[in-house]
């Protein structure tokens, strides 16, 4: 006859620490459609909202590497604290490796911030409608939504800019 166990309030406590990302990092992953006509929103938008927040944003097409392109996804995902999910799209439609990549950030517990341009957030699949997005009409507003939003929500990084 195998011991009994029942497990209490306070373990299942410890058992949900142990469930939770354990990355204690100042990266932030930025998963985006890498077109041209984003460029200025993440440079003066994305880039500076986690700036200003005291993170240092990476966006996968901006790093030198010779793996696998999803590896390297895989593994900046895994290093970071949090990611900022744009969806953003053009006319040919929804950036799968954007869901792809905010869903594998959820499987791990790392938080997620949705952001979207606000002519296109009637386009945003069902499946992340109940997140509450950052909706932005000009890099300004999404700087300031994308910073205020992680100081609120994650909290200020260890790279936080002095005012």
């Amino acid at each position: 006859m195998w011991p009994k166990f029942i497990v209490t309030i306070d373990g299942y406590s410890r058992l949900e620490e142990f469930e939770k990302a354990s990355v204690n990092s100042s990266q932030v992953f930025v998963a985006m459609w890498f077109d041209d006509c984003l460029n200025e929103a993440y440079e003066n938008g994305v880039a500076e909202g986690i700036a200003d927040a005291g993170y240092k944003p990476v966006r996968i097409d901006r790093k030198d590497h010779n793996n696998r392109i999803d590896d390297e996804i895989i593994a900046e995902i895994r290093r970071s604290r949090f990611l900022v999910a744009d969806f953003t799209q053009g006319e040919s439609g929804a950036r799968g490796g954007v869901y792809y990549e905010a869903g594998f950030a959820h499987g791990l517990n790392i938080p997620v911030i949705f952001t979207c341009r606000e002519d296109v957030i009637g386009s945003v699949h069902f499946d992340t409608r109940q997140y509450n997005h950052i909706t932005w009409k000009t890099p300004e507003d999404l700087r300031e939504g994308l910073a205020n939003r992680i100081s609120a929500t994650i909290g200020d990084g260890p790279l936080k800019r002095a005012c």
